[in-house]
């Protein structure tokens, strides 16, 4: 029986992205292909929905590179090790699968994420017309399983990723939770040291939620214990005064101060007096206690009517006269 063109045509643009019968495939039709960018200075996301199955995302952190990932519905993936490949494009002939290495495969909504480089080489290869590719097996039966995505329309969406990346703040939370402030000598605030503060302040306008700092200020064991005492006091002083010069709230703050108590490394030699000569700045978000309304005041009871003057008895009536 003879088939139309378009009929011909249509099966010619689903040869490349078939695979054999015995896998099942997650991807979108051709026409269907959608990038999505979503995202604020915390985080930035490219993503592209998949039908029937989830999402494949790359997602970057402020002060990180991107990350890949599969969101996911249902529980189709087993645990273990899947394998992820950046898929020759069809209409490139000569080209093979890049294989990328492994995923460890869990449970929840998002059973993995790969790694710095694995999704910096996704990309480059979305740009090259590779498709991003996730072959395992399912959580049912171990039939293999094939997650693909793939790179139409990807190029403009790319483009809008990167502009949303260029605003992302330099740090996480997790990258400032607990950060070493150095003191190469004496008690003054250093140069360095103000960067990371500066840096860390422009991260709190952005989230205020973080609203405690606490203070641990050490020193080396150079001096005696209660000379190093209030050394470590005034290196905390110092940052306290510098984080309060910058509009944190005095009550935010917690200054504590320990002398030689808690070394980062043994004194053995200058480089590592130098590492314990320092104030450890600690981050943290705490509940925000609103205070109660007072109750209102009861209304003052009205003042009791004044009773009545008793009035004044009628006089008595005059006897009547004898006849």
């Amino acid at each position: 029986m003879r088939r139309s063109p378009a009929f011909l045509f249509s099966l010619l643009a689903c040869l490349p992205w078939c695979t054999p019968a015995a896998a099942i495939t997650f991807q979108t039709r051709m026409e269907k292909v959608e990038w999505k960018v979503e995202g604020d200075q915390f985080e930035c996301r490219l993503s592209q929905p998949i039908a029937d199955f989830g999402s494949g995302e790359f997602v970057r952190r402020a002060g990180e590179q991107a990350t890949f990932r599969l969101t996911v519905r249902e529980r189709w993936l087993g645990s273990g090790s899947a394998t992820l490949l950046a898929a020759a494009a069809p209409w490139q002939p000569g080209r093979g699968d890049i294989n990328l290495g492994a995923l460890a495969v869990g449970s929840g909504q998002v059973p993995f994420n790969s790694n710095q480089e694995q999704a910096g080489r996704l990309l480059t290869g979305l740009m090259e017309g590779r498709s991003p590719l996730v072959r395992h097996r399912t959580l049912q039966g171990g039939d293999s399983l094939e997650v693909r995505l793939l790179p139409i329309r990807f190029n403009q969406a790319y483009n809008d990723y990167l502009k949303c990346t260029a605003g992302l703040l330099p740090v996480n939370f997790d990258q400032i939770r607990q950060t070493q402030l150095g003191f190469p000598n004496g008690t003054q605030l250093e140069p360095l040291a103000q960067a990371k503060l500066d840096i860390i302040l422009d991260f709190i306008k952005a989230d205020p939620s973080v609203n405690r700092f606490q203070l641990d200020g050490h020193s080396d064991s150079s001096g005696n214990r209660l000379t190093n005492r209030d050394t470590s006091r005034r290196r905390a002083l110092a940052v306290e005064e510098y984080l309060r010069s910058r509009g944190v709230p005095a009550e935010q703050i917690i200054v504590r101060f320990h002398g030689e108590r808690y070394p980062l490394v043994k004194n053995s030699n200058e480089a590592n007096r130098a590492q314990n000569r320092r104030v450890t700045l600690t981050l943290s978000r705490e509940p925000v206690v609103t205070p109660e309304p007072a109750p209102a005041a009861a209304p003052a009871a009205p003042a009791p009517e004044a009773a009545p003057a008793a009035s004044e008895p009628a006089p008595a009536a005059a006897p009547a006269a004898k006849s």
